[in-house]
């Protein structure tokens, strides 16, 4: 019979939380062709991934979030970062315009100024996937607009103030 000594327990309680996060976890078998397992373990060292599980759900978790951005109807928490040249007459402001214009699903946007007259913006925003793709794409698609991409998470923030639909506040002051 195998005992368990405290360090074993404590090795698999901290491999278990890095699976899941604390959170239970289901084992699966999967077969896969030795070229592709010998890609999979580079990639695990070189990412730095404790083990292959965490590497394949994280592969996972990135796969499943662009497919539910395809079908376009889950809401999402994203950013889009947007790398552009800021001599382009107009343009901070269009940004700004887009942004105001889709208040709902724009939460929060932060701009650093680097050389060479161009600027890094980081747009948090939260919706449905469909709409937060459509947005992106006005951004990204501006004359001035050097680089420009959006990445989701099958995540939500939580609300931000205490207002209700129509404007009403919630409660008393």
């Amino acid at each position: 019979m195998d005992q368990k000594t405290p360090v074993s327990l404590k090795k698999k309680a901290l491999r278990a939380a890095a699976h899941g996060g604390g959170r239970p976890v289901s084992r699966i078998s999967i077969s896969l062709p030795e070229p592709l397992l010998s890609d999979l373990d580079r990639m695990v060292e070189t990412r730095g991934f404790a083990t292959r599980s965490q590497a394949v759900n994280d592969m996972l978790h990135q796969y499943l979030v662009e497919h539910k951005n395809m079908l376009g109807d889950a809401v999402m928490v994203g950013v889009i970062t947007l790398l552009y040249n800021n001599a382009v007459h107009g343009l901070q402001k269009q940004l700004a315009d887009l942004q105001v214009r889709y208040i709902d699903e724009v939460i929060s946007s932060l701009h650093v100024h680097l050389m060479h007259n161009q600027t890094m913006e980081a747009v948090l925003v939260q919706g449905p996937a469909h709409r937060l793709q459509m947005i992106a794409d006005q951004m990204t698609s501006r004359r001035g607009v050097i680089a420009g991409k959006m990445h989701l998470a099958a995540a939500l923030m939580p609300p931000v103030h205490p207002f209700i639909d129509g404007g009403q506040q919630k409660g008393k002051f």
